[in-house]
């Protein structure tokens, strides 16, 4: 725990950034806050501005402290998964994108719909809604409670008061314009949190008299280095598994995901929405990469200094950044954490709502009298606090639960939950066979419950460890229910 006096100094930081966010939501919305601004943001944006604004939101508060944890039981491994990063994104641009645009979709689920029927259209809905208010809250429950053990605790404030007011905050500035508004400050956020990435690492070599020559040299030396693994087939870090996994968790948790995809929706054409696209992709292993050499960087510095690790991996960096840098550093990482853990919270918040309303409810971006559009505001406000207050509860049952590594469990919570998702739409693009269309929820259930009897029996009989390859195998059964669930000749007569 810092001292008081510091925690007041952190305080007026968050205080004055906050005051930056509001004023950006109080300028987007100030034109309008209807559900087509909210939805779509009238598909006005920039490709250039939402793909800044993209990074923030892929990388959230958890990479920031995770990743460059990670690298103390996996060394720079992770590498290997970001590499594939790139290709997912490709896949996106030119297999899904042309899609969702030739349809003139607000929610990316409306294709199974067209392609279904509404049952499957439903359950893909409810498949986002469940896997991302989960993988959101956790994200966004290890920023809350950094914030808590570094800031609150010195004031006494309990951990569900910081909850809320995180995500009461989040809700203020998100609840007029929704995505219109997120595209903005996302953007703000992710030049703030890369700043204070790369000023952490600048730091950190300062107090290891290391220049940027003696960094790489420094890196290159550790045993913890090592980024490729082909002489271990039985390792969840195996290069094959982990390409493939990042090319596959890529299609499925931003090509398939309501969030991800919701901000690209916005661009007026095809051709810009492609640029955004692959441009934020391209950044994904520069930054993964800076991340993970942060990573080793402060065990050269913990083992120099003889500093006594925290057991779990996701501490690493708050308590050497709270406790060694000094303050200084402490405030760049909290502003830095801050950033990255709002910008996806906010952006995910609103995919949420509009998911809610337009998917489950049946809403229309454009509604067809003002009185109708006047209920509609008033319906999405209600969801969206609804969906605030679920967020606050999830963070309380995953504080409640506890986790050593969040982002290992978010990947293998998407394994289980984006894995239907990926078999209805592999299934629907890469064949004419349409299935009955009731049974589409049964096998996007059955699906995940058989994987995981198959991880059970694969690790307590084989000794073999399913690794992110679960959301291939995942999504390979869905499309085969979904082909036994065709109908037959003797349904048709």
């Amino acid at each position: 725990m810092i001292s008081v006096q510091s925690s007041a100094f952190i305080l007026i930081v968050i205080a004055v950034y906050l005051g930056v966010l509001m004023s950006v939501s109080y300028l987007t919305s100030r034109k309008g806050s209807g559900n087509d601004t909210f939805f779509r943001a009238n598909k006005s944006s920039k490709w250039y501005v939402v793909a800044v604004a993209m990074v923030g939101t892929s990388i959230s508060g958890v990479t920031f402290v995770s990743v460059p944890g990670m690298v103390r039981n996996l060394d720079m491994s992770y590498m290997q998964m970001a590499l594939g990063f790139f290709f997912g994104y490709l896949v996106i641009a030119y297999v899904l994108l042309p899609l969702y645009y030739r349809l003139n979709l607000t929610t990316i689920y409306g294709y199974l719909d067209q392609r279904y029927g509404p049952k499957s259209y439903k359950t893909g809905a409810w498949f986002f809604l469940l896997s991302k208010i989960v993988g959101a809250a956790a994200r966004l429950y290890l920023v809350a409670f950094i914030l808590q053990t570094l800031v609150f605790d010195a004031w006494g404030i309990p951990f569900v008061a910081t909850v809320t007011g995180i995500i009461s905050v989040i809700w203020l500035y998100s609840h007029k314009s929704g995505v219109k508004t997120i595209i903005w400050t996302d953007w703000l956020q992710t030049i703030l949190f890369i700043t204070a990435l790369i000023l952490i690492v600048w730091q950190v070599a300062i107090r290891l008299d290391l220049d940027l020559g003696g960094v790489v040299r420094t890196i290159a030396a550790s045993p913890h280095s090592r980024i490729f693994v082909f002489d271990d087939w039985a390792s969840t870090q195996n290069f094959f598994k982990q390409f493939f996994s990042g090319m596959f968790i890529t299609i499925v948790m931003t090509g398939l995901d309501q969030d991800q995809m919701q901000k690209n929706l916005t661009i007026r054409t095809l051709k810009d929405a492609q640029k955004n696209v692959v441009s934020y992709g391209m950044a994904f292993a520069p930054i993964n990469l800076l991340f993970l050499s942060l990573g080793v960087l402060l065990l050269v510095f913990a083992e120099q200094t003889g500093i006594v690790l925290p057991a779990s991996s996701d501490n690493i960096l708050p308590v050497i950044a709270s406790g060694y840098l000094g303050p200084v550093v402490l405030g760049i990482f909290i502003v830095g954490i801050v950033a990255a853990a709002f910008s996806s919270a906010d952006s995910a918040l609103t995919a949420l709502t509009t998911s809610f309303c337009v998917d489950i409810l049946n809403m229309k971006s454009l509604s067809q009298t003002k009185e109708q559009e006047r209920k509609d505001v008033r319906t999405r406000r209600t969801v969206h606090v609804g969906v605030s207050l679920a967020f606050v509860l999830i963070i309380l049952l995953i504080e409640a639960i506890g986790s050593d590594s969040i982002i290992t469990a978010i990947y293998k919570l998407a394994s289980y939950t984006y894995g239907p998702l990926l078999g209805l739409y592999i299934f629907g693009l890469y064949t004419k066979v349409k299935p009955a269309d009731k049974w589409a929820p049964y096998v996007a259930i059955a699906a995940p419950a058989l994987c995981f009897v198959i991880e059970t029996v694969m690790r307590q009989w084989l000794g073999y460890r399913v690794g992110y390859e679960l959301l291939l195998l995942n999504g390979l059964l869905t499309g085969l229910g979904l082909w036994i669930a065709r109908p037959h000749d003797r349904d048709l007569r």
